[in-house]
């Protein structure tokens, strides 16, 4: 397909071409079964390789059993956890698109509900249901909010437990089949605990200054790059900023993305916030949605991508808010990231790619579209330039003989 817009050109990374620059952020289910993918995950990805998302992240996918937010997040620190994703990779390839790995450790943020049950550590009810609380781990002995469970300080066994399990779970997710590898370094959770002035209070060679700070995740990207095929993109997603005062700014964002650079990582994915109290998309015990400390407007994160693109000389991807097609297209023509990380929209519209093409018009004759969809959409767009069946009521004879000379016009 050829086009002249830059959401829909290729883009190489190592070994690896993105066939767009549309990327599904990882999207969290909470539907596995003891960590193993269900139906629910073959579904719910598939659903985006048919609509010809270029990169699509599995959801956040915990590398120990202790790292999971809720007891229904995805897992891969098992080999029957990583031989239930074959499949799922194995239809993304087929569908021309590229999958990817986000492994993730939940830190002092594991252990509780799902989000539609209020995404506060796991109770009683929970015990009763079969599903009891667990031991969490942090860098400091400092819960992530009033109420919530007090961590365990990591010692070095710890540690070297943490650095091991990526590394197992980067192996294990290559063998699944796997193309792109991101490590999950912002929300709070564990890797960006380590990173928070706010959350690491340590004394030791993992905390003190951003240089200790920043140990524990460069120790693991250098684990995971030193384990995975050299041609295979390695991303960290970073919060850029905690938001929140004497926390992670951005300049520490920069210089952060260029040890990583140097470290093997290619792609830096740019999100925001997360470090104190829940996850932006979370509510409190009452239901209402618990207080967030920065603004969510259109592309409220796209500044942080370019900061840090021109900051470090890094690849990023831009997230937050880019909903419309010519927006997520300026981004990209402005030279502010390299591609595009969507979630809740397309949770909306899972074919938000395929409709992107067509308002920037870059597909005109559905060439994107599966072969199964295309014959029929392509007699849809016909179809629908007949307004009277949709404008106006129609007598359902007349109707029917205007459809027949429509398809005699084929």
């Amino acid at each position: 397909m050829q086009t002249n817009t830059k959401l829909f050109s290729p883009l190489k990374i190592r070994g690896v071409t993105i066939p767009n620059r549309i990327v599904l952020s990882p999207l969290c289910m909470y539907s596995a079964n003891d960590g193993v993918a269900t139906d629910w995950q073959f579904a719910h990805l598939s659903t985006f390789a048919r609509g010809k998302t270029g990169l699509i992240f599995a959801e956040a996918t915990a590398v120990e059993a202790r790292g999971r937010i809720t007891p229904g997040c995805l897992g891969i620190w098992t080999d029957e956890q990583a031989e239930a994703l074959i499949p799922i990779t194995s239809f993304i390839k087929k569908m021309g698109c590229v999958p990817g790995m986000q492994l993730a450790h939940a830190g002092r943020k594991a252990g509780t509900k799902t989000p539609w049950n209020g995404g506060t550590p796991l109770d009683d009810a929970d015990i009763k249901a079969g599903n009891p609380p667990w031991d969490i781990i942090a860098p400091s002995d400092i819960p992530v909010a009033e109420g919530w469970v007090v961590p365990k300080a990591m010692d070095e066994n710890d540690i070297k437990e943490i650095i091991k399990a990526f590394s197992d779970a980067a192996k294990r997710a290559v063998k699944a089949g796997f193309k792109v590898i991101e490590i999950h370094s912002a929300h709070g959770y564990l890797m960006h605990s380590f990173l928070s002035p706010l959350a690491n209070k340590r004394n030791d060679s993992y905390g003190g200054d951003i240089h200790g700070r920043m140990r524990l995740l460069l120790e693991v990207v250098d684990a995971v790059r030193s384990v995975i095929p050299e041609d295979m993109p390695l991303f960290c997603r970073i919060s850029a900023v905690d938001g929140i005062e004497n926390g992670w700014e951005i300049e520490d964002s920069v210089i952060l993305s260029e040890k990583l650079g140097e470290q093997g990582v290619d792609v830096i994915d740019c999100s925001a916030g997360g470090i104190s109290g829940a996850p932006l998309f979370r509510v409190n015990k009452s239901g209402k949605p618990m207080k967030t400390n920065m603004d969510r407007g259109p592309g409220f994160q796209v500044p942080f991508a370019e900061k840090v693109k021109k900051g470090s000389g890094m690849k990023t991807m831009a997230v937050g808010v880019i909903v419309d097609p010519h927006q997520a297209e300026q981004v990209l023509k402005n030279d502010k990231a390299d591609l595009i990380a969507i979630g809740r929209e397309l949770m909306y519209n899972p074919f938000w790619s395929l409709h992107a093409a067509q308002a920037l018009e870059a597909d005109p004759e559905f060439e994107m579209w599966p072969d199964q969809y295309k014959w029929g959409v392509n007699r849809r767009g016909k179809l629908a330039e007949f307004k009277g069946i949709r404008d106006e009521p129609i007598e359902e004879k007349m109707a029917v003989s205007h459809l027949s000379d429509v398809y005699k016009q084929k």
